[in-house]
């Protein structure tokens, strides 16, 4: 629990008072949920964003889970700070690999929005090709069939299990 103690005088992580840890879990769980239905629903007409929300729906799980067993929140740098306290608090190392390998396909998408910034022209082309939206489609498919489903059902037991 070192690091845990070095991200709460950091204050990147807090503890939540108990007023308001029904409302934070109620938050959470409505968001992880809306985010695994909206990567489901959207896994063929949308993989991109399939890809984001089924992120999203990883990362609110994640904090349900930790805000619920361990009674923390994160305050600061949430995505990087999020994956350290699962890090502490979890003995998984496939587990963690899933929220990793989530955040980077978040990551690489959020990269993929930067450069089409700058380069709108070439990647409204590039990107709008049958090629891209299948690549994107089956991207997308694996990813949210495997990783965040596993996740999110690999969390829930975990949160099942604690007995809070």
């Amino acid at each position: 629990m070192v690091k845990i103690e070095l991200l709460l005088n950091e204050k990147k992580i807090s503890r939540i008072k108990e007023t308001e840890l029904s409302r934070y879990l109620d938050f959470y769980k409505e968001s992880y949920t809306d985010n695994l239905n909206h990567a489901t629903a959207n896994v063929n007409n949308f993989p991109r964003w399939s890809i984001v929300s089924g992120y999203y729906a990883m990362h609110d799980i994640s904090k349900l889970f930790i805000a619920k067993v361990y009674r923390f929140k994160i305050d600061r740098e949430v995505h990087a700070t999020t994956i350290k306290v699962l890090k502490e608090l979890l003995n998984d190392p496939g587990l963690l690999k899933l929220i990793e390998d989530g955040y980077g396909e978040y990551s690489n998408l959020d990269d993929d929005l930067k450069d089409a910034k700058k380069e709108r022209v070439k990647v409204q082309y590039y990107t709008g090709t049958d090629f891209m939206k299948h690549k994107y489609a089956n991207k997308a498919k694996e990813f949210v069939g495997i990783n965040v489903k596993t996740y999110v059902e690999k969390i829930l037991k975990l949160i099942e299990g604690s007995n809070v």
